[in-house]
């Protein structure tokens, strides 16, 4: 209770959330929200060719129960795979170098997409390009190229 009062990023947290959260989704107690624009970008992107991968600080379980149970329906058949704290902390730049060795491609291949400076500065710092995504903010010059929403997002 004290690492969710912390809103701590921890795998064994995030493992245990994970299966709690099985249960209320198989059920049909809840589903996972995404963004509106989530579902046509997921596939627009696929249609032109791009793997979409998701690096969250919870658990791959928890990432796979979300997209499986969306407010759009499953879009896990539009999603490559899943990362979470297992390949290290997403502010880390050695996480990202994990990423792009397990996908297989090149870092500055790969387009990285977030809300948070420091996780698109690991990005960079490792290589990948960076977008940042300031969906409920007021756009800010930074040294990322900005978006409001999945629109925004050219592939």
């Amino acid at each position: 209770l004290q690492w969710i009062a912390e809103d701590r990023k921890v795998t064994p947290l995030k493992t245990l959330q994970g299966l709690v959260w099985e249960r209320g989704y198989r059920k049909g107690d809840f589903t996972g929200h995404v963004y509106a624009d989530t579902a046509p970008a997921f596939r627009r992107w696929r249609e032109r060719g791009a793997a979409i991968y998701i690096y969250s600080s919870g658990s791959v379980k928890a990432q796979q129960l979300l997209f499986g149970h969306s407010e759009a329906g499953d879009l896990q058949p539009l999603i490559s795979g899943y990362f979470d704290t297992t390949v290290g902390s997403k502010r880390d730049e050695g996480s990202y170098r994990r990423i792009a060795e397990r996908i297989g491609l090149p870092a500055e291949a790969i387009l990285f997409l977030s809300d948070v400076t420091e996780e698109l500065d690991a990005a960079a710092g490792a290589g990948m390009k960076t977008l940042q995504l300031a969906r409920d903010e007021p756009l800010r010059a930074g040294h990322h190229p900005l978006a409001r929403d999945f629109n925004e997002v050219t592939i």
